[in-house]
């Protein structure tokens, strides 16, 4: 029988951290993730007591976590859940409503600062075209980073999280780690 081992998506067997000066990068295999959307004539729904925000907006709670992806649409977040049927919860959670699950589609990529929202700021200026004065806390957008589309997720002040598609997770690694590296170097 052939031998299986787990691994991450970026092919560890242990999720990939980084750290700098100022910054700690760090794959997030726990998370699990599922989209919720509305059928025609389905009324919003407040799955496990979570209000489903609006347009660029992420909202948290309990371990549970919601950000707006298009009309009627939004994608949830289970922390330390992914190796569970997560979607099959959220589906009887909210039962009018399609569900699909997409732990295994995506990547989550969780940057934190140690020196308040400067260094977070400053490597999403390298990175994305995002307005960083309006993208405070509790927001969420798309946005296109090297030839990649993923979504940002501002958690807090000094936390922002990125997801892409899995199967670039080594290349939106490599930006991410490269554009750390430089601002630490300029730091120095």
């Amino acid at each position: 029988m052939t031998n299986l081992n787990a691994s991450m998506a970026l092919g560890a067997a242990q999720p990939r951290s980084v750290s700098f000066a100022a910054l700690d990068i760090r794959e997030n295999p726990g998370l699990a993730l599922a989209s919720l959307s509305l059928r025609r004539g389905s009324a919003k729904p407040v799955p496990f007591g979570l209000h489903l925000p609006e347009p660029g907006h992420w909202v948290a709670e309990q371990g549970m976590a919601a950000f707006w992806v298009g009309l009627d649409q939004w994608m949830l977040e289970a922390k330390g859940r992914a190796e569970e049927n997560f979607a099959a919860d959220l589906k009887e959670a909210s039962p009018d409503c399609t569900i699909t699950e997409q732990t295994d589609g995506w990547i989550v990529f969780e940057i934190a600062s140690r020196a308040g929202s400067t260094p977070v700021e400053a490597l999403l200026s390298k990175l994305v075209n995002i307005d960083l004065a309006g993208f405070g806390p509790g927001r969420a957008t798309r946005s296109g980073l090297e030839e990649m589309s993923c979504f940002v997720i501002r958690r807090s002040e000094s936390h922002v999280a990125v997801m892409g598609a899995r199967s670039f997770a080594g290349s939106l690694w490599h930006a991410l780690e490269t554009a750390a590296q430089r601002l630490d170097e300029n730091v120095v």
